[in-house]
């Protein structure tokens, strides 16, 4: 299973640098999950940056992924995940989903690099 956090998610559409390295796990949309924190981050940032009609657009194609609802079980282990961890709940929240599906996070987010599940890349 892969997991492309929503920094991944925010280059891909972006066409940015990593972009290229981000299509890999969507080449494979049967085994990509999707935290709802990640819908809620990105149509935040390309609303903000594009419009409500992009936003929307996004999240469409997000959603062809497995939305993974935020349940009872995934927060309380990204809570004790921030607290371990030391990271944004939202970071963790990605990790605590992670885990439960073992998957691999695919991330450019500096406080994800060298945590369990994650593969890195630098901006």
């Amino acid at each position: 299973m892969n997991l492309l956090d929503s920094s991944g998610w925010l280059e891909y559409f972006a066409d940015g640098p990593n972009a290229k390295k981000y299509s890999e796990p969507l080449d494979e949309l049967e085994d990509l999950i999707v935290p709802t924190i990640c819908l809620s981050e990105v149509f935040k940032v390309v609303l903000r940056e594009r419009d409500e009609d992009s936003a929307i657009q996004a999240i469409a194609l997000m959603k062809q992924g497995k939305v993974i609802e935020l349940t009872s079980d995934i927060a309380l282990q990204a809570a004790k995940n921030s607290s371990d961890l030391k990271l944004p709940i939202a970071d963790s929240i990605i990790l605590a989903t992670a885990a439960k599906y073992e998957a691999i996070v695919w991330t450019q987010d500096a406080d994800l690099k060298g945590k369990p599940f994650v593969k890195y890349f630098a901006q």
